[in-house]
């Protein structure tokens, strides 16, 4: 069992103890839960009140935190108690599934195919003609990489993940179980004679360097160029991102969200939960999308919009307002 003292966990947040324990440190946990030996954190005021009934003998709190810690009880004072605990996190992180040998027995690795030095590939991976892999990518059990796909290095692919073929993954990249990356684009057109025709979707996907998609995600090829999205984008799990849609640098898009197709996002980018975007609709740099919000649009740079059809978000709120008096003034 992994077991730090309050000074080993404050050399690697760098922050401020207030108090004292000589309590050792095993796990965290949220407030609520936690025993005398786990760590957890106060991010907000608002939990402060929290504090005294908890056992955690430690708490990592933001620098405004008015309480005090209390009898052989600690506070680490930091400027971001959220960053911190993901770096306490990593100190208590289990190890990752283990790899008897780098490759399977039982993958199958076409003889085209380069793999980099440090690679490891699971049990029952298909790679295919021409993929090529990068040192040090961990690809675990059920992966399918199709042909000339490439692979950068340090990219982490898990369980049941698919990548078709001519698609492009960056370096330091993870894909989450179940993703699939360059799935056909939702295309067709009427015909008279043949009711819907499928539009061959002959693109492909590029993904930037420390990208991470979440589980059961797709993102689609491009009909005739590339679906991209920029570095250090983070996807949740089930979200789906159209044909040809492009994506800046640092986008988030958090889960059920979804990018029709040829939709264009600037830098940093904030999709809520739920949202939805139309075809070829551009969203400016910094702009934030609330969740379960229609956008129908383009978005100037820096906006918050809210609400279906998704407006300014002051002016969404002004209509609820209004809209909560007309319907309490119908009762009266």
């Amino acid at each position: 069992m992994k077991s730090y003292s309050i000074q080993e966990i404050n050399e690697v947040i760098k922050g401020e103890i207030y108090g004292t324990t000589s309590q050792c440190i095993t796990a965290t946990e949220q407030l609520e839960k936690a025993t005398t030996s786990e760590i957890s954190f106060i991010g907000n005021k608002k939990y402060e009140k929290l504090w005294e009934a908890s056992k955690a003998s430690v708490a990592v709190v933001n620098e405004d935190i008015s309480i005090e810690p209390g009898d052989n009880r600690a506070f680490i004072k930091v400027k971001n108690a959220d960053l911190a605990m993901s770096q306490i996190l990593a100190l208590f992180a289990p190890p990752s599934p283990i790899f008897h040998n780098e490759i399977h027995r039982t993958a199958v690795i076409d003889e085209t195919a380069i793999i980099g030095e440090g690679t490891k590939i699971g049990a029952g991976c298909y790679i295919g003609p021409k993929v090529e892999i990068a040192a040090n990518v961990t690809i675990y059990p059920n992966v399918t990489i199709l042909d000339e796909c490439t692979i950068g290095k340090n990219t982490i692919i898990w369980s049941g993940a698919v990548v078709r073929e001519r698609c492009h993954i960056g370096n330091d990249c993870i894909i989450h179980p179940n993703a699939t990356i360059g799935a056909d684009g939702f295309g067709f057109r009427p015909c008279k004679e043949k009711g819907l025709v499928k539009i061959p979707q002959i693109g492909n996907v590029i993904i930037g360097n420390g990208v991470e998609i979440g589980a059961n995600t797709c993102v689609d090829r491009g009909k005739f160029s590339s679906t991209i999205l920029g570095d250090g984008c983070k996807i949740d799990n089930l979200v789906q991102i159209g044909h040809n849609s492009k994506l800046g640098k640092f986008c988030i898009m958090a889960g059920n969200s979804g990018l029709a197709g040829s939709v264009t996002l600037g830098n940093g980018v904030i999709i809520g939960g739920s949202a939805s975007i139309k075809d070829h609709t551009t969203i400016g740099d910094g702009a934030v999308v609330g969740a379960g919000s229609g956008v129908t649009g383009d978005i100037p740079a820096g906006k918050t919009m809210l609400g279906y059809p998704a407006v300014e978000a002051r002016d969404a709120l002004k209509q609820w307002a209004i809209l909560k008096r007309l319907v309490c003034d119908s009762k009266k």
